[in-house]
């Protein structure tokens, strides 16, 4: 099969991650991954981006499929269930709004917290990456956004090995977001042919 250019997006991904290491303000290039497919489901009406340009479920796939680092059991059925996927988006939203409010009071003065938050409880010290050179709230949303990419990361890794590859796509806040776009523009549309369902991943 033909590659093309999108199936090598694992690699944005992946040095993704590796590039927070070395200093935490690449953590801002992640915005593309909440942007694009929130444009590509909105514009498009279309699962586009989780289908065919998310370098996650690429990496994933590679991991766990390629590489045979995935038990490649179905996912339980809860982990697929709505209220499960909904539920999980609300939280993640009420967690990506706090990082978020927490940014604001770094700009109104709070002090900076040098720490990414992983899993929403433990707190890894990062304070070897120098920041001083941008206003204290750019860097503060560094760590918080960070601490968002990575924790989805482990949770999508820790999926990854116990189910199929790419387990973490059926609960992803993301996917869960987009679907919903999805559906709803497919519902403006009406059953006239124009919209295939089946784009939304629904069917």
């Amino acid at each position: 099969m033909k590659k093309h250019w999108y199936d090598y997006l694992w690699i944005f991904s992946a040095a993704y991650l590796a590039l927070g290491f070395f200093n935490i303000l690449f953590a801002w290039i992640g915005l593309i991954c909440f942007i694009v497919p929130l444009l590509i489901s909105i514009i498009g009406g279309s699962k586009a981006y989780c289908n065919k340009y998310c370098g996650r479920g690429q990496l994933f796939e590679l991991l766990g499929g390629r590489l045979g680092l995935s038990r490649k059991k179905a996912p339980p059925k809860f982990l697929r269930s709505k209220w499960f996927r909904y539920a999980f988006l609300t939280f993640f939203m009420a967690m990506f709004i706090l990082m978020v409010y927490n940014t604001y009071l770094v700009f109104a003065g709070a002090t900076l917290r040098e720490a990414v938050t992983l899993l929403w409880m433990f707190k890894l010290p990062w304070q070897w990456v120098n920041t001083s050179f941008v206003a204290p709230g750019i860097a503060q949303f560094a760590f918080g956004f960070y601490g968002v990419m990575l924790t989805s990361s482990v949770l999508g890794m820790i999926t990854m090995i116990l189910f199929k590859p790419r387990s973490w796509c059926v609960y992803c806040p993301m996917g869960t977001m987009t679907q919903a776009i999805c559906k709803i523009k497919y519902i403006g549309v009406g059953q006239d042919g124009k919209k295939n369902e089946t784009d939304c991943g629904v069917a």
